[in-house]
């Protein structure tokens, strides 16, 4: 008997169309940031942030460091961030000079919780910035009834969340800025990338700037700035990915709910009401778990099930030897709970009817054994 073949835990679609849109700029002669790149802004504008003007970077680490910029925030300043999360976002706030303060995050979603970010507050506090982790949106009501209140601006990592919704409007549209990530594993790329949504024109502008050296018209410099364009190379793979992202949205809805349905032994992700989860990873808990039983869970379902599979994220950022000098602001239990509980199951839209079965069957085998 032949040995399963794995199953992978992401998988990037690139298809003959994104192939054609790189040999068409190629063939332009025209490569750097150009007509494909507007065009692009243009369409994910309309696409996924309900018009809201978009500029696009060479990366979501780079959009989130520009918006940060471009709205001021700087040396003196704090932003409130989860510890849970990728470290490109407490990342950004450092760049800057200003100090990213960790809050703790809300046991069902995985997202910044409101009542920790209360008491994270201080009069150095000069922004919010959730992230809409795994793809499900944070809590942007309460978050953002807290910004008013405290008189800071509200931003939004959305990196993981393309087409996500909160009350029936997209994430990206809440913020002074939000951020998409275009990087091969989310839920649509453009090779490498990223997109920032901007509340108005200003902001847009000041990360316009901030992209090309300081400067809209060559050798105009008005600011010192940074090289971040995105190529046009890369936006005409986004433009393809741009038109085939809702449908794979909808089969990774239709994957996660198969899971929901047919998962036994864990706790399946939420989906709060009002919010539409876009599963940019399908997160499970093992309620009660040490890190050490649930890496021992990963590591039957990889080598025993061939079921790929992450932990996103073992290690919170407060601790990692990066960012351990930003202390958090108080104790975040749900933090180490998450970080030794999760596990990230496949979820994206290659996924055939067998591969979920084995998924299930693989996860109940592995708790099991592992009970």
């Amino acid at each position: 008997m032949s040995e399963l073949a794995m199953i992978p835990a992401a998988k990037p679609i690139i298809g003959d169309e994104e192939r054609e849109a790189v040999d068409r700029v190629m063939r332009s002669g025209m490569v750097a940031q150009g007509p494909e790149v507007a065009a692009f802004e243009r369409e994910f504008a309309d696409e996924l942030v309900g018009g809201r003007t978009c500029v696009a970077v060479n990366s979501g680490t780079s959009g989130l460091h520009l918006g940060l910029l471009a709205a001021g925030v700087g040396p003196g300043d704090e932003v409130i961030v989860p510890s849970f999360t990728f470290a490109a976002t407490a990342n950004s706030v450092a760049l800057t000079g200003a100090t990213p303060v960790f809050a703790d995050i809300e046991p069902d979603t995985f997202n910044l919780s409101p009542e920790s970010v209360r008491a994270a507050i201080t009069d150095n506090t000069a922004a919010i910035m959730p992230v809409h982790l795994y793809g499900h949106p944070a809590d942007l009501t309460s978050l953002g009834e807290i910004a008013d209140e405290a008189g800071v601006q509200l931003f939004e990592d959305a990196a993981q969340a393309h087409g996500a919704q909160y009350a029936g409007r997209p994430v990206g549209s809440f913020g002074t800025f939000a951020m998409f990530s275009l990087y091969p594993t989310k839920n649509m790329t453009s090779g490498e990338g990223g997109m920032v949504a901007c509340e108005d024109e200003e902001m847009a502008r000041g990360i316009r700037l901030l992209r090309n050296q300081g400067m809209e018209q060559q050798y105009a410099n008005e600011i010192v700035g940074l090289n971040n364009r995105m190529t046009d190379i890369h936006a005409a793979i986004g433009r393809v990915q741009l038109t085939k992202v809702g449908a794979w949205t909808a089969q990774r809805q239709e994957n996660a709910a198969w899971l929901d349905a047919n998962l036994e032994g864990v706790v399946v992700p939420p989906v709060r009401e009002g919010c539409t989860h876009v599963y940019h990873q399908y997160t499970i808990r093992l309620d009660g778990a040490s890190a050490a039983e649930r890496d021992r869970v990963v590591t039957a379902l990889r080598e025993e099930h061939r079921v790929g599979c992450g932990v996103y994220y073992p290690t919170p950022n407060h601790e990692l030897v990066s960012l351990h000098r930003f202390a958090p602001a108080h104790e975040l239990p749900e933090t180490a709970r998450a970080a030794a509980e999760v596990i990230s199951l496949p979820v994206h839209p290659s996924l055939s009817p067998e591969d979920l079965e084995r998924i299930a069957a693989g996860v109940a085998a592995a708790v099991r054994a592992g009970a």
